[in-house]
C-alpha cells in the first residue's frame, strides 16, 4: 500500500477500520524538494481518544521507529476504539545524516511551540504541531541516550498527575523520574495545554535494542489497554520501577581518558567512586565519587572527555517526604 501525501492530519478524516500509511508534508530543502514525515495512523470504527506517538525528535534515537511500526501494524483496527497515530520519523533531516540535532545544529526538543515564521527548525516544530500532533489527547514521546552515553529503560513524568503517573506505571520501565514538564520540550509543551504526556527513554543511540523494544511495546499496549482503546487481556508484570524524586548530571572538571564504573540501574552511595580520570600516560588524575545515594539512570560510554564532559546521570531516590509529591493512588 502507497502512502498517501497530506497537508494537515485530521485524524475525524481517517478512514475508520484501517491501517494508514501517510507522509505528512512539512516543509522544503534547500532545492524546493518537499520534506515528508512519515507516519502511520489506525483510527477505529468506534469512537474514543487520539493518543499519539513520537520517534526520532533526534534523529539517532532509533529504538522508538521499530516500536512505532509494530505496534500500528499489528493493532485490531475493527475493534480499536480511537485512534493511535505514530510519527515514525520526527526528524528527518537528522535522520537521514546520521545525526541527533536538526539542521545547523538546532536540537528540536528545545524550541516548543516553534514559530510560524521563525528559523527553519522553529517553523519545523510549530508545523508539526499544526499539522500532526494539535489534535490529539495524550501524548508518548519515545527517545534514546545520546551519542557516547548509554541509557536505562526509564521514564521522565510528573508523577504528581494521576494520568501521567499512571501512565508512566504502565509502561513498566526500569526507572521513573518525577519530572514536572515545564520547559521548552514536545512534553513540556503538550502538558501546558492540557495533554498528558510522558517521555519514554528508550536504551542507546544509533541502534535496535530488542528486548527494550518489547518491553515499551507491552507498556503502550497497557495504556491502550488503560484508555479502553483495545480489549483487554492479562498483563505480565514486571519489577516495581525505582523511583526518583529528581535527577541530575555529574560532569569532569577535567579533561583526560574517563573511566565509569557503575552500570546502569547500579545503586550508587554518597561517596562512592563512580569514575576515574587518567592523563595520556594512564596516571589516574582525578577521582569521581557519587554526590548522593541514588542509582544510576545513564552514563558516559565515551573514554575520551573533555572538561565538561558528563559522567552519570544520577536518580536520587524517593523518600518519605516525596509522598505528597509522588502519586500512589494506581
Amino acid at each position: 500500500m502507497s502512502a498517501r501525501i497530506l497537508q494537515y492530519l485530521d485524524p475525524n478524516e481517517l478512514p475508520p477500520g484501517q491501517l494508514s500509511k501517510l507522509q505528512v508534508e512539512i516543509g522544503h530543502d534547500g532545492l524546493g524538494r518537499p520534506m515528508r514525515l512519515p507516519v502511520l495512523a489506525v483510527r477505529g470504527r468506534k469512537p474514543g481518544p487520539v493518543l499519539g506517538i513520537t520517534a526520532a525528535l533526534h534523529g539517532n534515537e532509533l529504538n522508538g521507529i521499530p516500536v512505532v511500526q509494530k505496534l500500528l501494524c499489528e493493532l485490531d483496527a475493527g475493534a480499536l476504539h480511537g485512534t493511535v497515530i505514530g510519527v515514525v520519523v520526527v526528524n528527518v533531516p537528522g535522520y537521514l545524516a546520521n545525526e541527533r540535532q536538526f539542521m545547523n545544529d538546532w536540537d528540536l526538543n528545545h524550541l516548543f511551540p516553534g514559530k510560524p515564521r521563525g528559523n527553519s527548525a522553529q517553523v519545523y516544530v510549530h508545523r508539526l504541531l499544526e499539522r500532526i500532533i494539535k489534535r490529539w489527547d495524550i501524548l508518548v514521546d519515545l527517545h534514546t541516550a545520546s551519542f557516547g552515553r548509554t541509557n536505562s529503560l526509564y521514564i521522565r513524568a510528573d508523577m504528581s498527575k494521576l494520568a501521567t503517573a499512571r501512565m508512566a506505571y504502565l509502561m513498566q520501565p526500569q526507572i521513573i523520574v518525577h519530572n514536572p514538564a515545564n520547559d521548552k520540550t514536545l512534553r513540556g509543551h503538550m502538558a501546558s495545554v492540557g495533554v498528558p504526556a510522558i517521555t519514554v527513554e528508550v536504551g542507546n543511540p544509533q541502534r535496535y535494542q530488542g528486548d527494550f523494544i518489547k518491553r515499551t511495546l507491552r507498556g503502550l499496549r497497557a495504556v491502550l489497554m488503560e484508555q479502553k482503546m483495545i480489549r483487554p487481556r492479562p498483563l505480565t508484570s514486571g519489577p516495581e520501577p525505582i523511583l526518583c524524586r529528581r535527577s541530575d548530571w555529574t560532569y569532569t572538571d577535567m579533561g583526560g581518558l574517563l573511566e565509569v564504573f557503575p552500570r546502569v540501574t547500579d545503586p550508587v552511595s554518597k561517596g562512592e567512586p563512580v569514575a576515574e580520570l587518567r592523563d595520556p600516560w594512564g596516571d589516574v588524575i582525578q577521582v569521581y565519587k557519587a554526590p548522593a545515594d541514588g542509582v544510576i539512570i545513564g552514563r558516559s560510554a565515551n573514554p575520551v572527555a573533555a572538561t565538561g564532559a558528563r559522567i552519570v546521570h544520577l536518580g536520587r531516590l524517593m523518600d518519605k517526604d516525596d509522598d505528597s509529591v509522588i502519586r500512589r493512588d494506581m
